[in-house]
């Protein structure tokens, strides 16, 4: 099965029409998240500004929710689709992309599956705060942010917009 990642404007569809088993949702706080009809339980929806450094009155990602993403993601049995979107599927999607990619995935090589999203996706720029915080959680001795370094960023989302949905797989290695 597969990892899609996609902004916002494309998530409605791409729930209808791929039908995921699970759905992580990553906007601003005071954002309207989608309603996507029976997904209740199986939809994260994480309030969290794309900030990779703490900024006086926005939200940055935390160890607390960062277990919340790890758990939620751990929950997806990879027997169908899981759809993770972010405002403009840029920054925030793609690291989660990585993270479940990863966390399900304990002995691949975090390069291979940063490769991986690299291929798939030309404008992804994954958050570093996030793939910090799950490179820790997971214990990978900084193997995600360094693999994450190495694909480097996408271009400024300014002048992308928004990126083109896409897919990696959602089993690497061996």
């Amino acid at each position: 099965m597969s990892i899609i990642v996609c902004p916002l404007s494309r998530a409605p569809v791409i729930a209808r029409e791929r039908k995921p088993s699970h759905v992580v949702s990553l906007l601003d706080p005071g954002s309207a998240f989608p309603t996507l009809d029976g997904y209740d339980d199986r939809h994260l929806r994480l309030p969290i500004h794309d900030i990779e450094q703490e900024i006086e009155g926005q939200d940055a990602l935390c160890d607390k929710r960062m277990r919340a993403i790890l758990d939620f993601v751990g929950q997806w049995g990879r027997d169908e689709p899981i759809l993770i979107h972010c405002y403009a599927g840029i920054s925030r999607s793609t690291a989660t992309a990585y993270i479940t990619a990863c966390a399900h995935n304990p002995n691949a090589d975090e390069e291979e599956i940063a490769l991986a999203l690299r291929a798939a996706s030309p404008t992804a720029s994954p958050n570093r705060r996030f793939i910090a915080l799950a490179d820790a959680e997971l214990g990978r001795g900084g193997r995600m942010s360094r693999a994450i370094d190495k694909i480097g960023r996408g271009p400024p989302w300014y002048e992308v917009g928004e990126a083109a949905p896409f897919s990696i797989a959602a089993k690497f290695g061996a």
